[in-house]
């Protein structure tokens, strides 16, 4: 089974650089407190640690 995370958006998109509303979009995420459950790859860290102030990692699967 493959390893998953589950990240919750915490933070608004509202007056951020556009890159960061587009990583939002790219993990799923747009609209505040919705969660996703995304495969645990170095892609997919890699979006959540750019953008640290607007997704929590709830928890982390498998």
């Amino acid at each position: 089974m493959a390893k998953t995370i589950v990240v919750k958006q915490v933070g608004s998109p509202i007056r951020r650089p556009n890159v960061q509303r587009q990583t939002l979009i790219g993990l799923g995420l747009n609209k505040m407190h919705r969660t996703r459950e995304l495969e645990d790859t170095p892609s997919v860290r890699g979006m959540v640690a750019k953008i640290p102030h607007l997704v929590e990692i709830i928890e982390e699967r498998g």
